[in-house]
């Protein structure tokens, strides 16, 4: 199996390992300055009312910083913060647990937070709303509800997939931003205060080499990072230059836009298996052997953002700018751009 540079599931160590290269605080947070800005305010705002934070809702692709959000927007207001996910959360019973052991103030993060059931949905309805958790006692005509009270809290979501949550959930959270991929200054940014936290010995051209690479992405940047250092280390001086960081990199097969074997795979099948396109999602998918949704969230973002990939009526499309990357001749006429 090889190591994919954007994967999913990350091995422990390195959660660890990233954990201490989160910011701690919101002056610390780099890049989303319009996020940092309200979020700043709003923060503020509910400290000087001494009440708890709005309920949050971060969405965008994987590994911008939204989990690192939450952490800093428990610190910045001073509270405890729970982490979950939608998946964990199976039953109201479970969710009942979780909520009544809040206190207030306290913030409790759902990750993934569009995979929660419906009949979960409907216990936190009132729960974020009016504070209350409706309980069910006994079955049948001896059944009988009441109703508990808790202590103010503030619930921030994270998703991928904003698209797939109910309007009713997605509606009671007051403050909504999506995180966009970062531009090349804050990347760099990222990446000179990684290497110094890591103590990593590294010079302005190799900073920017691999920021280059990283694909507007921190998470991506700081495992880009990582595996350069190991190559500097044994390969090189210890010192990250712009010549040991391509090398390291193409040595992981992470070209010069920070493609990576996978989406290269992409790429080519839609253009060599299926014509350039238009060819659906599941084909893809199959084609490759690989999980619809890792493709579209993990991947399809990025090159949608470079202009490789095309979402028609009829299916995804490689668009002439992927043929011009990938050193192909583009012979079709330009398909006319929609969406799906």
């Amino acid at each position: 199996m090889e190591e994919r540079i954007v994967s999913l599931k990350r091995k422990a160590e390195e959660v660890a390992l990233d954990s201490s290269l989160r910011p701690r605080q919101l002056k610390e947070y780099i890049g989303q300055e319009r996020i940092r800005e309200n979020l700043g305010i709003c923060i503020a705002a509910a400290k000087e009312r001494a009440e708890p934070l709005d309920h949050v809702l971060l969405h965008g692709p994987p590994g911008l910083g939204k989990t690192t959000l939450a952490h800093v927007i428990a610190n910045e207001m001073g509270v405890n913060i729970k982490v979950t996910s939608g998946p964990a959360i199976e039953r109201p019973g479970d969710l009942a647990a979780i909520l009544t052991n809040l206190h207030k103030g306290d913030i409790l993060f759902i990750d993934e937070v569009h995979r929660l059931g419906h009949v979960v949905e409907e216990v936190l309805y009132p729960a974020m709303e009016d504070f209350c958790l409706d309980i069910v006692i006994g079955k049948g005509p001896s059944a009988r509800c009441i109703r508990l009270r808790l202590p103010p809290f503030t619930i921030i979501g994270a998703t991928t997939r904003v698209a797939l949550m109910t309007s009713p959930l997605r509606d009671r959270f007051g403050v909504v931003y999506r995180l966009d991929f970062y531009d090349l200054p804050s990347v760099e940014t990222i990446v000179r205060r990684s290497a110094g936290i890591l103590s990593i010995p590294i010079d302005p051209e190799g900073t920017q080499a691999v920021a280059l690479r990283a694909r507007g992405t921190p998470r991506v940047a700081n495992r880009l990072l990582k595996r350069v250092r190991d190559y500097a280390q044994v390969r090189a001086e210890g010192t990250v230059t712009a010549g040991v960081a391509r090398q390291a990199l193409d040595l992981l097969e992470i070209d010069s836009l920070g493609l990576d074997n996978l989406d290269r795979k992409i790429l080519l099948t839609i253009i060599e298996k299926f014509g350039g396109g238009p060819v659906g999602l599941e084909t893809i998918s199959a084609a490759l052997s690989e999980e619809a949704d890792t493709i579209m969230d993990v991947y399809e973002p990025y090159l949608l953002q470079l202009g490789f990939l095309d979402r028609t009526p009829r299916g995804r499309v490689a668009t002439p700018l992927a043929y011009q990357h990938l050193g192909l001749v583009y012979a079709q006429e330009p398909q006319q751009p929609g969406l799906l």
